[in-house]
């Protein structure tokens, strides 16, 4: 009964009835519109804010390592599996719908981030905490909406979420190298433990120098890819543009995959507007300190999530000679492609990069979770004991475990959240526009680009002392 409630449920929102792809596209064009078109208009802001992105103090993490934090949750075996069932399932057109819903989804992350970092509090660490859960209690007095997105919010990242991914790390070690699931999933217990036990601070510093390392590496290697296939790139771009408009294919079937998958694809990748990144923006310092420049931090995150790693698969995919197909799709597609490039070696490489991206995930999963504890009075030793607990207990299972039933609850508890932070967020939307334009004011004006009480009107309330 409890499997048909939870197959029932995210049929509706994931499966005939997409009530979350609809959600989300809506929340996208909403953001671009009431922020004016912000993530293109910026576009050159927005990496421009990098440059004092690494200051820090006693209260937050630096905005550089709020970013990395979020890419460690967000890139993931979606960026090497997600592409490829795209590509299988909707052909080169579903890339240029991938690249539509990232483009709409950098607004929503926009919003989403400026609303963690402003409701943010601190702890009885004295250190910053945030996500959906308090913007919803603070901004809109809604309590009860804020429990249960932080019930389901644990139920997702703080304990399923880490499980999948541990099982997808063992299953790929253990098919390439036959290593024992029990041996891996100890592994990467002993590491994540190492890491986690630090509390939010050990998680960034550990994400400031995995993730660039992981990025540059996966990119530095379909560069060489590409160059070394570089006459063949104009019929592959000219393939994306054509198959995404359906004048490739025979009737409007193939258009509506592409649309549909490259559209699902980019939103279970870039993670805009699922109430995941907010936590990491909270947490942070930002510079400027002001709520929108962690706005433009995060929307970063989307474009290089979506826009430069997710197109990084898609090229070395399509230059293989991949396609639409009913019998290859997901990581096995990527595979195959790596192989027809680099030989054998092209299936460890693979191996290797689920393992590092899958595991990055794993722990910056921890952290999204502990966020939370402060809605429950638990941000002490005592109940950050039981959670880390059970957080490690989960990936120990999740390495041995058959997962299909634990993904359809996981699938549930992150579309609950989304259905829950997308309304909260358009709710808020007044809010979000006052702050914006304060800071586009200050920006265009030449005036100090900080945040202080009062500046603009807010709905709710900030805690007290946060921005005074």
């Amino acid at each position: 009964m409890i499997n048909e409630i939870v197959s029932f449920i995210n049929n509706i929102l994931w499966g005939d009835g997409q009530v979350l792809i609809y959600m989300l596209l809506f929340a996208g064009i909403w953001f671009t519109y009431r922020l004016g078109f912000v993530q293109i208009r910026h576009f050159g802001h927005m990496f421009s804010i990098l440059k004092g992105s690494n200051k820090s103090d006693a209260a937050g993490i630096s905005s550089f390592q709020a970013l990395c934090t979020s890419l460690s949750a967000r890139v993931g075996t979606g960026n090497l599996a997600g592409v490829a069932v795209a590509i299988s399932m909707g052909g080169a057109g579903a890339i240029f719908w991938m690249w539509v819903i990232a483009l709409l989804g950098m607004a929503t992350g926009f919003a989403e981030s400026i609303l963690g970092q402003l409701y943010k509090v601190k702890d009885e660490h004295g250190e910053y905490r945030g996500g959906p859960a308090y913007y919803i209690q603070q901004g809109l007095n809604k309590r009860w909406l804020a429990i249960l997105f932080s019930l389901c919010l644990f139920m997702g990242y703080g304990f399923i979420f880490s499980a999948v991914q541990a099982n997808t790390i063992t299953d790929a070690l253990n098919n390439a190298y036959n290593i024992p699931t029990l041996y891996t999933g100890l592994v990467i217990i002993a590491l994540a433990a190492l890491i986690v036990v630090g509390g939010l601070r050990s998680i960034a510093r550990f994400a400031e120098w995995m993730v660039p390392f992981m990025g540059i590496g996966y990119l530095a290697v379909v560069l060489v890819i590409a160059l070394l296939n570089i006459d063949q790139i104009p019929a592959m771009l000219a393939k994306i543009f054509s198959s995404a408009f359906g004048l490739q294919e025979a009737g409007a079937g193939a258009l509506g995959a592409a649309i549909k998958h490259g559209i699902q694809r980019g939103l279970y990748s870039n993670e805009a507007g699922a109430g995941s990144v907010p936590h990491a923006a909270a947490s942070a310092t930002p510079y400027p300190n002001h709520p929108v420049s962690q706005g433009y931090v995060q929307m970063l995150g989307v474009f290089v999530d979506t826009m430069v790693l997710c197109t990084a698969t898609a090229v070395v995919i399509l230059l293989a000679g991949g396609g639409p197909s009913e019998h290859m799709e997901g990581i096995r597609l990527t595979q195959s492609a790596m192989e027809v490039h680099l030989g054998a070696t092209g299936n460890d490489f693979v191996a290797a990069a689920i393992s590092l991206f899958a595991f990055t995930s794993v722990v910056a999963n921890y952290a999204y979770g502990e966020s939370n504890l402060h809605m429950f009075k638990l941000d002490n030793k005592l109940g950050r004991g039981f959670y880390t607990a059970g957080y490690l207990i989960m990936i120990l299972w999740g390495c041995n475990a058959a997962v299909p039933t634990v993904w359809a609850a996981a699938d549930m508890a992150l579309g609950l959240m989304t259905v829950i932070n997308i309304i909260a967020i358009v709710w808020m939307t007044p809010t979000i526009v006052a702050l914006s334009r304060d800071y586009f004011r200050k920006k265009e004006t030449g005036a100090d680009i900080s945040y202080k009480d009062g500046d603009c009107k807010i709905q709710g309330a900030s805690e007290k002392g946060i921005w005074e």
